[in-house]
């Protein structure tokens, strides 16, 4: 039995998806249970990581576990709580998800200091672990299709910085590859797409392939903090996101590993791949 927590997140849902018909019983843990699709084979539980007893329950005869929690507010307790449940039941492994540039330092900041601590709590749980490090997500562009529609701007708040942006669905598949073989037990990976890239170069290939011309504005960090405060994220959480972007902004995320060709053998998808499959949403 495999548990999928964060089952209707980006990784969380491509994650079942792969799992679903397969060979291995899978259960996904959910707030609102009625938030998950119904996918073949796949078992769906309530749980709340603040209710110790729904955890007690989810864990009970899984193998390997998916954990991921959001950052919205961040909570560490949360990854401890399913942590501590899942080795009191037996569970043999967990997969956590991670960020890129985890334990990084930005203008005297720790870059992703509640994934590391996480991460610190899983290497100490006593079970198999594997930590997976994404890049930005090929995916996070879909928050600029409403500017796109409305006026052809792409917001960049990283200042023209490359980034490794990665394929969610391959994130996904590195996460299911981790959990059911021993590729990677006992590391943290860092995993990237196969090219740098600028917003600049986003905005050409969403262009292209919209058939319109797309220009690029600079973001600058105190627009970005007001943006997040206005959409009242927790404060942590926008302390988090502010050291994370000016970690990328300085160019501490022109990174590029073959960790998803070493871990899948195929080579990562490409950003243009993922969005002409998803070409769609920015219409909507």
């Amino acid at each position: 039995m495999i548990l999928v927590t964060g089952a209707t997140g980006v990784i969380g849902g491509a994650v079942l998806r792969l799992l679903a018909g397969g060979e291995r019983p899978v259960r996904a843990l959910a707030r609102t249970p009625s938030s998950v699709p119904t996918l073949p084979g796949v078992e769906v539980v309530r749980g709340d990581f603040t209710e110790p007893e729904s955890l007690r329950r989810a864990v009970d005869g899984v193998r390997a576990v998916l954990l991921v929690t959001v950052p919205n507010p961040p909570t560490v307790a949360h990854d401890v709580a399913l942590l501590d449940a899942a080795v009191a039941a037996g569970v043999r492994r967990v997969v956590k998800l991670s960020a890129i540039g985890t334990g990084e330092w930005w203008n005297g900041r720790l870059v992703g200091s509640w994934h590391q601590e996480t991460e610190d709590a899983v290497r100490g749980s006593g079970l198999d672990w594997t930590a997976l490090r994404p890049s930005t997500f090929a995916s996070n562009t879909l928050g600029w299709a409403r500017s796109i529609a409305v006026d052809g701007v792409v917001p960049d708040p990283v200042g023209g910085a490359r980034q490794g942006v990665i394929d969610p669905r391959d994130v996904a598949a590195v996460a299911v590859a981790e959990l059911v073989g021993d590729h990677s037990l006992g590391r943290s990976l860092t995993l990237t797409g196969p090219e740098l890239l600028s917003a600049a170069d986003q905005a050409e290939v969403l262009g292209r392939l919209l058939g319109r011309p797309l220009r690029v504005a600079d973001l600058p960090m105190p627009a970005m903090r007001q943006r997040m405060e206005e959409d009242s994220w927790d404060g942590a959480a926008v302390e988090l996101a502010v050291a994370g972007t000016g970690w990328a902004r300085s160019g501490g995320n022109a990174v590029l590993t073959r960790t998803v060709e070493e871990v899948l053998g195929r080579p990562a998808a490409t950003f243009e791949t993922w969005a002409a499959d998803h070409l769609p949403r920015f219409s909507e």
